[in-house]
């Protein structure tokens, strides 16, 4: 019988740099814990995480047909 922990991925966890079991045995994964899983999903519902704006080329008064 082997030990799941043993075999598990171990990855960096996106929020605090910690390591993180990446198995179904870590509910938060990809993150390590509840809390940084908490601090990324506050930082997406705040806009943090955005693309930044492309400048337009035309005029948006301007309109082409």
């Amino acid at each position: 019988m082997s030990d799941s922990r043993s075999t598990a991925k171990t990855v960096r966890c996106p929020a605090c740099g910690g390591p993180s079991v990446y198995a179904p045995s870590n509910a938060y994964r990809p993150f390590c814990c509840e809390r940084c899983k908490g601090m990324d999903l506050g930082a997406w519902a705040s806009e943090h995480f955005r693309l930044p704006e492309r400048e337009s080329n035309s005029n948006p008064d301007f309109e082409q047909s």
